[in-house]
């Protein structure tokens, strides 16, 4: 017979109810009930984990966890010049963090932290109700409920999703969130959570993590906070916006004082504490921004290097660490030489006129409120811009009185009689203005600069200023924005290094970066490319004699015809090629470059490192083919090197977030690099000498020819430097570019002036002797001053000899010759002149003669 299954003993007890016992009955009922919402329970449970989890961000380890921080970028020196990111962290180990500080975070945000087990039941299950009932009711808002676990969770979550999935406002992604904080709590220690958070925490103003936050609001390190900014910051990441310092300092005032009550109530702090804190004023200052305020066409152009070779992605996010090669102090001096010198090109090209004029009472009340505004009661300060509004007229047109905001500053004729009518052809010192009347009138708005009055005068200010200027609180000067855009580059040419790089007179106003981006024609700085490639491929030397006499090309092609002139429309005959170039005389270049032909300078041209081309036309010869500022001085840094062409770095080395070397350009003898990393250097320039681009010895004749430009030719200002120095100048025609490119043995520097657009030329006479040689001038006698410049001397090894010449004819110079016409040149061994000159002063056969082409 087969056995009757029964239920088991519990079972029997559950469902067979004694029929006097209703509370049993009740009693079974209840089990009943509880395990089918156990079931039912453990069943949604799955589903969810099911639905939801698919996907979900793994946790990560400490030791793997790198979150997106800035990139750094600095100066030679370790100056920070920049700053790059998507989101502004800075990382800092949980050891660093201080107590005080965690003990904020913790009272404000989550007192419960090291009791719970990551999730806050009721608070989620209450935020989960009211998300519900919104939606239903069609707000469709998502309500909060977050331990700190949970938030680091979500901040995970928008790293590994993006942030508008991780912050969705749905009950799936708080579910997400809450399942993925399970699984911190399980694997990490609070510790570890809290570092997580501490450095993922977003705090407002581009502050993401506690170390930046600290540095934006109070230019220190966590540990150097005090407890009423360690409070501040804590009570930020609830509404970082609405309890912003800056904009909202009584909100986040309160806020602060939330958190230091909370801090006393769990026993953190004293009340003696509590108080000091809570009657702290609230003090920021904000985060430098030190792009802008320091190297912004510099560190731009590194900005755009580190793209081009790591990717956007490693610049924004991956925390690399920049180091230039520019010189802070160099680079400093470079800005100012710019400043300085442009304006006083651009006031001697005339006066564009007042920024505006305001005529009528509201519109003049309306000026003066504002610039009130700016000016915020500080007082007028020496040597600062300020915009203004002539009020009066006076001393007979020898004086205008300039309203800036409630005061009043005097403006004498002496300030501002370059305000001459835009003219080019004006010689400047012929067309100054005898009367302010003759540039200014009532109620025009003006820029000034605050000025001292011996600045304006020879002397004391005559009495009749001195009466003009009683109730006046300054002495002032007109400016205006130059129009003038100018360029300048300089190199250490054994360093390899660009040491300081300004690309135009604002980059505020305009990005464009003339020094790298800008083509213009280098005019006759061009020439020393001509005359190296003839002592170089034709063997011809210094003495070489060219004839300064008229040619004339035609182009039957074209069916034109080009007839060079040389700058002062004159023709001397016979000169030396040293004298040719050191005067800057065309025609004598022009025939060189015939000499050498179109074809090899082609060639000659791309050696030296130029990447745009070469006109195949004579005009080549005379710089008519643009180059960029940095090939320039590139190119000219092959003469200072002995004939050797190297690439110029920017950037010295680059590191990634964890130290390692991505790229090292670092030369052997930088004293401000690590000794590793110039010992590394110094094993790897056994192996870089350099493409040789021409001979020793044609380089150094070719800087002797530079160097006697300076001595005794166009470059004769540069004199003043004080230090043997080495260049040439470059005008274009009519006046559009202005160019000086000039080294001395350890600073190559390249300047150039003139306008973006060529719409007119820049005035009479502004040569590139007068127009950018001061500016190379201002700068090269601050970044050289403390450096002695040795002389140009031959390679030891250097097959050259120096011999005196006749200046007039090329040959050996006698010992008739008087001292004014003979001077010293070099030569390559076997190529100097023979014959002694003679009375007669007879050519010998080294004459190069070409009456057309």
């Amino acid at each position: 017979m087969k056995k009757k299954k029964t239920p088991s003993t519990f079972m029997r007890r559950v469902f067979q109810m004694p029929r006097r016992s209703w509370l049993g009955w009740l009693w079974r009922m209840f089990i009943f009930l509880l395990l089918t919402a156990v079931t039912v329970v453990v069943a949604a449970a799955a589903v969810i984990y099911i639905e939801f989890s698919p996907g979900l961000a793994e946790v990560p380890s400490v030791a793997d966890y790198h979150p997106p921080v800035l990139t750094e970028i600095f100066s030679a020196e370790g100056v920070l010049v920049g700053e790059f990111y998507a989101e502004r962290r800075k990382v800092i180990p949980y050891e660093r963090i201080p107590k005080r500080l965690v003990q904020a975070f913790v009272a404000s945000e989550d007192s419960q932290f090291f009791d719970h087990f990551g999730v806050d039941l009721l608070g989620t299950a209450r935020a989960a109700y009211k998300t519900v009932l919104a939606k239903a009711l069609g707000s469709g808002s998502m309500q909060g409920g977050s331990t700190l676990t949970q938030q680091t969770a979500k901040a995970i979550m928008i790293q590994a999703e993006g942030y508008k999935t991780a912050t969705a406002k749905t009950l799936g992604r708080k579910l997400r969130e809450a399942m993925l904080a399970f699984r911190l709590e399980a694997a990490l220690s609070k510790e570890e959570i809290l570092y997580l958070y501490l450095n993922n925490v977003y705090l407002g103003h581009h502050s993401y993590g506690i170390q930046s936050a600290a540095e934006n609001y109070f230019r220190k390190g966590v540990a150097e906070l005090s407890l009423a900014q360690m409070a501040l910051l804590a009570g930020l990441p609830q509404a970082p916006s609405k309890y912003s310092p800056f904009r909202n300092p009584e909100d986040a005032k309160r806020r602060r004082g939330y958190v230091l009550r909370r801090m006393f109530e769990e026993g953190m702090i004293g009340e003696a504490e509590r108080e000091e804190a809570e009657g702290a004023p609230i003090e920021v200052y904000g985060v430098e921004d030190v792009f802008h305020e320091f190297a912004p066409y510099y560190t731009e152009e590194v900005r755009r290097y580190v793209v081009e070779r790591w990717g956007n992605p490693a610049l924004l996010r991956g925390g690399l660490k920049v180091f230039t090669a520019m010189d802070a102090e160099k680079q400093r001096m470079a800005q100012e030489a710019v400043l300085q010198e442009l304006l006083s090109v651009d006031k001697r090209q005339g006066y564009r006129g007042p920024l505006k004029r305001v005529e009528g009472a509201q519109a003049q009340n309306e000026l003066d409120e504002q610039v009130k505004k700016v000016l915020a009661g500080k007082p007028l300060k020496e040597n600062a811009l300020y915009i203004g509004r002539v009020v009066a007229l006076g001393g007979n047109g020898q004086w205008a009185k300039i309203k800036i905001g409630e005061e009043e500053g005097l403006l004498p004729l002496a300030g501002m009689r370059w305000a001459r009518k835009l003219n080019p052809d004006q010689y400047y010192p012929n067309a100054l203005i005898s009367k302010v009347g003759a540039a200014l009138r009532l109620d025009d708005v003006v820029v000034v600069r605050v000025v001292e009055a011996k600045t304006l005068f020879d002397k004391a200010p005559p009495e009749e200023f001195e009466r003009a200027a009683e109730g006046t609180k300054a002495w002032l000067k007109l400016e205006q924005e130059p129009e003038l855009q100018t360029a300048l580059v300089s190199l250490d040419p054994h360093r390899r290094y660009v040491v300081a790089m300004v690309g135009g007179y604002d980059f505020d106003a305009n990005e464009f970066n003339r020094a790298f981006q800008a083509c213009r024609q280098p005019g006759s700085s061009f020439k020393p490319f001509v005359y190296s490639a003839a002592m170089e491929q034709l063997k011809w030397t210094q003495a070489t004699v060219l004839v300064d006499s008229p040619i004339v090309y035609d182009d039957t092609e074209n069916e034109t015809r080009w007839k060079p002139a040389n700058y002062g429309q004159n023709f001397v005959g016979d000169v030396t090629l040293r004298t040719a170039i050191t005067l800057s005389m065309n025609i004598p270049a022009v025939k060189t470059f015939i000499a050498v032909g179109v074809k090899s300078m082609e060639e000659w041209h791309a050696r030296f490192g130029f990447t745009t081309p070469l006109n195949s036309d004579f005009s080549a010869a005379l710089g008519s083919s643009c180059v960029k500022p940095i090939e320039l001085a590139n190119a000219y840094a092959v003469f200072n090197r002995g004939g050797l062409k190297t690439p110029s770095w920017m950037v010295r080395k680059i590191e990634d977030r964890f130290g390692r070397t991505l790229e090292d350009h670092t030369a052997y003898d930088d004293v401000w690099a690590p000794l590793t990393d110039r010992m590394a250097a110094g094993y790897a320039a056994l192996f870089e000498e350099g493409e040789r681009v021409l001979s020793k010895e044609t380089a150094f004749l070719t800087t002797d020819l530079l160097r006697s430009v300076v001595r005794e030719g166009t470059g004769a200002a540069a004199q003043a430097l004080k230090k043997p120095a080495a260049g040439k100048t470059g005008t274009t025609n009519d006046s559009f570019d202005a160019w000086f490119a000039g080294f001395t043995q350890d600073l190559v520097t390249v300047v150039w002036v003139g306008y973006d657009k060529n719409e007119h030329p820049l005035g009479r006479y502004e040569t590139g002797g007068r127009a950018a040689l001061p500016l190379w001038l201002a700068y090269m006698k601050g970044a050289l001053e403390g450096y002695p410049q040795s002389e140009f001397m031959p390679p030891p090894d250097a097959n050259l000899l120096r011999v005196r010449i006749d200046k007039s004819n090329g040959l050996l110079a006698s010992s008739g010759t008087a001292p004014r016409d003979a001077t010293e040149m070099y030569f390559v061994k076997g190529t100097e002149p023979k014959q002694q000159t003679s009375a007669k002063g007879e050519m010998d056969s080294h004459r190069f003669f070409m009456e057309t082409p």
